[in-house]
């Protein structure tokens, strides 16, 4: 399957039947209502997210300066279990349309589709305003060159906290993921892309990674919030200045419709104050086309 196809499949759940028609009252929801609503990661919305994501990498190795270029689908769709009570089942899939990787003759640039990481968690919001989530993470070998290929299928743990205020909404993500299985060590090869984090793995037989995303919603009138959603990594198995990966970022949001689809733009710029000294990402843009879609169930 080429990358056209691939970036095919997503949208065409639109037109499958999972994208029912809304009522008038959907359509006249207050917008910065749904906005707040959706600041919660427990929200009891369905919403299909987009990332498309431009990096620009550097680092130690010789022109480590490169620009990289992802996108990123991610259907969110909660599955109620109670008042409050939320299932989550969450994939990632990825499409690396431009992601540079170090070869024998130096960078080049390659183009596949990716590896792809799944949560599946039960989160409860609670009369406090408080937001819990406690689940499980996973990430697979699955991409379609092998030089983008992950070198190994990890599972672990996820806990997500967060809380409503008086002016939006604040919380942080923490998972953590060991692999399954084990690879002999490569002393020619230096790093393992994910597409959360980026790290340097020289000569590891196995990963052991603690990742995550802290985030906050400051909202603002008629739909507009000031938004940030960075997401961060420490590789237990890199090699010294090579296992941390931090940035600082802020975006901003718009929820609005477009005809009877409700939608969430989101344009964000992340600073990378802690990367991989060899080769790793410094800043990031990341713009999100997000539909909020009716529940199938």
């Amino acid at each position: 399957m080429n990358t056209g196809n691939i970036l095919l499949v997503p949208m065409s759940i639109l037109y499958i039947g999972i994208l029912p028609s809304f009522s008038q009252s959907e359509q006249e929801y207050n917008a910065s209502n749904l906005a707040k609503e959706l600041a919660n990661p427990n929200a009891t919305r369905g919403q299909l997210f987009n990332n498309f994501d431009y990096v620009r990498y550097d680092g130690n190795v010789s022109d480590a300066g490169q620009n990289g270029l992802v996108y990123g689908f991610q259907p969110s769709l909660p599955v109620p279990l109670s008042e409050g009570v939320n299932l989550f089942v969450r994939p990632l899939i990825p499409v690396y349309l431009n992601q540079p990787v170090l070869g024998t003759n130096g960078f080049e640039n390659k183009t596949s589709f990716g590896n792809i990481s799944v949560d599946v968690a039960v989160g409860k919001t609670w009369p406090s305003k408080w937001m819990t989530l406690v689940g499980v993470f996973a990430g697979f070998p699955t991409a379609g060159n092998e030089e983008l290929r992950s070198n190994f299928t990890t599972l672990g743990p996820e806990i997500v906290i967060g809380k409503a205020t008086s002016w939006g909404f604040v919380g942080l993500m923490v998972n953590h993921a060991w692999s399954l299985n084990s690879k002999d060590p490569d002393p020619e090869s230096f790093t393992i892309l994910s597409d959360s984090f980026w790290t340097t793995t020289a000569g590891r037989e196995k990963a052991s990674v603690t990742a995550g995303q802290y985030f906050y919603t400051v909202n603002l009138k008629k739909g507009w919030q000031i938004q940030g959603t960075p997401t961060w990594a420490y590789n237990h198995e890199g090699t010294d200045g090579n296992k941390f990966s931090f940035p600082i970022g802020t975006g901003i949001t718009k929820v609005t419709n477009f005809g009877k689809l409700p939608i969430k733009l989101n344009l964000q710029y992340w600073y990378y104050i802690a990367s991989p000294q060899n080769f790793g990402p410094q800043q990031q843009i990341r713009l999100s086309i997000i539909p909020i879609i009716n529940l199938p169930w």
